[in-house]
């Protein structure tokens, strides 16, 4: 059984590991080598519950997986958009974590004030692209090969879905649950 709770400072160097986990592989993120917990610090410090949580799922004492919201270009009129992420931990790829994350991150989205979800996704990264699609997601665009990767020129997908919002009288701020979910 695994938990999903909003991350504590003490979970930062797990979502980090989890996050490198994932550099060598050149499929999920566009850094190019690992980065440090302190270089993380202030990422983590703008991701509030209530506004950009960071998800972190649990299994027994061990961090599984993370998803965050995060502002998409900064500016206010983008207020009711965010750009959703998600890292797993490799022993839980492919078990449909990453599909609970992301539907529990659809449902919650209307309390957060979301309209309208994104995800950047290297164009290369098919189970990501597949997930998102599989939810509802739609290719908004795409930008051809401005990555370079060992090399090699990347393309970098964008994925949204529009969120229903409740009425406004349903509108809630409150933080999630903590929610058990079996796999």
């Amino acid at each position: 059984m695994v938990q999903i709770r909003n991350a504590t400072p003490s979970d930062l160097k797990d979502i980090v590991d989890i996050y490198n986990s994932t550099v060598a592989s050149r499929q999920v993120t566009a850094d190019l080598e690992p980065v440090s917990v302190e270089s993380r610090r202030n990422w983590f410090a703008a991701h509030t519950p209530e506004q950009y949580p960071l998800w972190v799922v649990q299994d027994n004492s061990r961090i599984a997986g993370w998803l965050s919201f995060s502002p998409f270009y900064g500016r206010p009129a983008y207020r009711h958009t965010a750009e959703v992420s998600i890292y797993l931990h490799p022993e839980y790829r492919r078990q449909g974590l990453g599909r609970v994350l992301l539907t529990e991150a659809i449902h919650h989205a209307p309390t957060l004030e979301f309209h309208t979800l994104l995800a950047f996704i290297f164009s290369h990264n098919t189970p990501s692209l597949n997930l998102f699609r599989s939810l509802g997601f739609e290719i908004h665009g795409e930008l051809p090969n401005i990555a370079v990767l060992d090399d090699q020129e990347r393309s970098l997908t964008l994925m949204g879905k529009r969120i229903q919002t409740p009425p406004a009288h349903n509108h809630t701020t409150e933080e999630p649950d903590s929610r058990s979910i079996v796999l």
